[in-house]
């Protein structure tokens, strides 16, 4: 399980609000009310009588993995295929897990092409290095002005 930011207080009981839950989730309160609009919420938030939304833990939690999620480039509409099999509860566990896989799979896809790229940035960085060492990086090649 994903671990919330806890800043060394504990969530009270009344949850806390959107600022507080930005703060401890990292994301921006426009992400928080986006999440909500989108569809990524598992539950709905609570609102205090006068409207104001109020996180609880198991909020942050689920705001927090949304996070991961996103950040490692699940598309907005896999991401809420993914809440609403949550949402439903127990028995489509399976589809939630080929669900993850295929996003790992295309997490790890991606690294490895990241990775392809910075070796072709290390080489260059290797060049320049050289050539700076070697007192001719005015050699390198520049295009023609």
């Amino acid at each position: 399980m994903l671990k919330v930011k806890e800043s060394g207080e504990p969530i009270p009981a009344a949850g806390v609000t959107i600022g507080e839950a930005a703060r401890r989730t990292g994301v921006s309160v426009h992400t928080l009310r986006y999440y909500e609009r989108a569809g990524l919420v598992v539950s709905a938030v609570d609102r205090t009588s006068g409207g104001t939304r109020r996180y609880h833990r198991t909020d942050l939690k689920w705001i927090t993995i949304c996070s991961k999620l996103r950040a490692t480039g699940m598309p907005i509409r896999t991401m809420r295929r993914y809440a609403e099999l949550v949402a439903a509860g127990p028995g489509n566990e399976d589809e939630r897990l080929a669900l993850l896989e295929t996003h790992h799979a295309e997490v790890l896809q991606k690294l490895a092409e990241t990775q392809e790229h910075l070796k072709e940035i290390e080489r260059k960085i290797d060049i320049y290095r050289g050539r700076m060492a070697a007192g001719d990086a005015d050699t390198l090649w520049a295009p023609a002005r």
